[in-house]
């Protein structure tokens, strides 16, 4: 899909460590989209809060709240409950991967990150985001245009 069929993204990086959110932003560079940066867990869900991202890019090891932490309070906070979460993190364990899907992660990427492979879950994951978007808005419309108060 070419930028031009896709509308602008927007991209929250959430991790401690300023190399790992440079070397995302790097990644994914060129793709079109407006990334966020965040440093800490408190900070990530402030800036999720505010800037309403696309996607997010969380480190589960963060300072303030952890991955896990900011995972659960997005998904319970209308706002940001539906905004599709991918954990980057250094931790491979079966153990810590089933704690992030318990949270409320989307996907996981286990460092180092591949470039291709960032990409491609970062696709995929914005595809299912618009499409999600494009649903809602049709079913508004369509709960707007069948409500008894709509002219017929």
């Amino acid at each position: 899909m070419s930028n031009a069929e896709t509308p602008v993204s927007r991209i929250l990086i959430a991790d401690d460590n300023e190399q790992n959110r440079e070397l995302l932003e790097a990644y994914l560079s060129g793709e079109g989209h407006e990334i966020i940066m965040s440093v800490d867990g408190q900070q990530t869900v402030e800036k999720a809060s505010a800037e309403h991202p696309d996607l997010i890019l969380l480190d589960i090891m963060m300072p303030k709240l952890s991955g896990y932490e900011v995972c659960q309070k997005l998904r319970a906070d209308s706002q940001t409950a539906n905004i599709p979460i991918l954990m980057v993190t250094a931790l491979k364990e079966m153990g810590d991967i089933e704690k992030a899907v318990a949270a409320g992660a989307d996907d996981f990427l286990t460092k180092p990150v591949h470039r291709l492979e960032l990409k491609t879950r970062v696709r995929s994951l914005l595809r299912v985001r618009h499409l999600s978007n494009e649903r809602d808005r049709l079913l508004a419309y369509l709960a707007e245009v069948d409500s008894p108060a709509s002219p017929k």
